[in-house]
């Protein structure tokens, strides 16, 4: 089947084509009808597998032209990264239509976003609680929504939105069409879906909670103290340009981020603490590859479109299975491959059993590779961190690896090298010529004991 099948017009099919797209993906197939027609809706489908498209296609086919009332579509997403992604994709489709979008989240003044709902605006994407924000302020009715869309409608239920839901389910026309999209199924989506929908089309081209076929996914078992020193040899040794690694915690995210640039790796973190704005840098240099890392904590696994990202690693488990589909479903997108890297401690072992049980397929532990463990300053890493997270240092876009700890400019000073072990606990000596900067390696000359290899992609761009 091909687009021009599904019944979409030829200005969105011109957009489509612009995109280079010509088959449709199976959620495409099955959910675009219905939603042409007027159906309710209740799709689910692994991540990464076009369900943007799904909805967004058949709504702005629906709507037609502009009018000159408030938003006709409402679609609500849980994060700002994921909003601001499907309004992009809105304007891309509909750029041959004169519909206007506009796109409203937390985190950055709320004047811009008054001003363009002034103006006028046929779609709307949102965050709950930005959308519950202006609503009581007056700044926009939804009185006129013809179309509601819930996406990512678990992770929503998992971030505590229900109770804003149905305040604004409460706000909109009884008389409209919903639709439900979300990449794993619940029993609380279910009550959520008939609550919500009337005689919805159910739409399931994936067993539940499945993740990409193209997806490899391998583990590793090791001590916690020892996980950010295999990473950084995973990284440095398989030449790795690209990596998304997932925290549990923001102060773990700001941590770890420190730690890789100490190693020479350039990182970056990204979560819920940081400024819209200094979240927008990180993710645009990732992007772009200015920094091979991107430490993320949950709330970017929904709403991050990396465009053939060849590995994530969970760093840190989740302690809620359904995330780790999420997490690992932002690399393998669109057809390509990817691979999905667990660093698992001793006390993540339940964890790792119940997402086994939630796949029913079984994650590959590998043996360790040598690696060193570097000892740097005690504590330094966890002093910067929390410095990062005083409001005062909020809006900084990632740590600096200009300035040393003062423990470790006095062995630069002295000329000594910082002791380093193997993995196993054994000293090992450093090369000759080595200096004090053995704790923080560049990445033009990484601490190593054996001879030189190939430099990274990243290092021959420059810091």
């Amino acid at each position: 089947m091909q687009f021009p099948d599904l019944g979409l017009k030829p200005e969105l099919l011109a957009a489509v084509a612009e995109k280079g797209y010509t088959v449709p993906t199976p959620i495409q197939i099955a959910a675009i009808p219905p939603v042409l027609a007027g159906r309710d809706v209740l799709a689910g489908a692994q991540t990464g597998t076009g369900k943007t498209a799904g909805f967004v296609l058949p709504i702005l086919q629906r709507l037609g032209v502009r009018a000159p009332q408030g938003p006709r579509a409402l679609i609500l997403t849980p994060t700002r990264e994921l909003a601001a992604q499907v309004e992009e994709s809105v304007r891309h489709y509909g750029k041959n239509t004169n519909l206007r979008s506009t796109v409203i989240f937390g985190g950055v003044s709320e004047r811009p976003q008054i001003a363009a709902l002034r103006t006028g605006c046929d779609v709307l994407v949102a965050t709950p609680g930005r959308l519950l924000d202006l609503a009581q302020q007056q700044a926009l009715s939804l009185a006129h929504v013809q179309v509601f869309v819930l996406d990512e409608a678990d992770r929503m239920l998992d971030m505590g939105f229900i109770h804003a839901i149905k305040r604004i389910r409460a706000m909109l026309p009884k008389q409209r069409q919903n639709l439900m999209f979300s990449a794993t199924y619940s029993d609380d989506i279910r009550r959520l879906a008939e609550g919500s929908l009337h005689d919805p089309v159910k739409v399931e081209v994936t067993p539940p909670n499945r993740t990409a076929d193209k997806v490899e996914q391998v583990s590793y078992r090791l001590p916690k103290e020892h996980k950010r020193h295999l990473l950084a040899h995973l990284i440095n040794e398989g030449n790795w340009h690209q990596v998304l690694i997932f925290t549990r915690t923001k102060h773990g995210a700001n941590r770890l981020a420190e730690q890789l640039e100490r190693a020479g790796i350039p990182a970056a973190p990204i979560h819920g603490n940081k400024s819209q704005n200094a979240r927008v840098r990180a993710l645009e240099d990732f992007k772009s590859n200015r920094i091979v890392a991107l430490v993320a904590t949950e709330v970017a696994a929904r709403g991050l479109d990396i465009k053939e990202l060849p590995h994530v690693v969970n760093y840190e488990l989740p302690n809620v299975p359904e995330d780790y589909v999420h997490r690992i479903g932002r690399t393998a997108r669109a057809g390509s491959t990817g691979k999905a890297v667990s660093l698992v401690s001793p006390d993540e072992a339940p964890f790792l059993k119940d997402i086994v049980k939630l796949l029913g397929v079984e994650i590959p532990s590998l043996p360790l590779p040598e690696f060193k463990i570097i000892e740097t300053a005690p504590g330094a890493g966890h002093d910067r961190a929390e410095r990062e997270n005083r409001p005062e240092h909020r809006r900084t876009e990632r740590p600096s690896a200009q300035h040393p700890p003062r423990g470790q400019r006095q062995r630069q000073r002295q000329g000594s090298a910082a002791p380093t072990r193997d993995h196993r606990g054994a000293k090992v000596r450093p090369a000759a010529g080595e200096s004090g900067r053995a704790a923080a390696p560049s990445s033009s000359q990484p601490a190593r004991s054996q001879g030189a290899r190939r430099a990274p992609p990243w290092a021959k761009r420059g810091r």
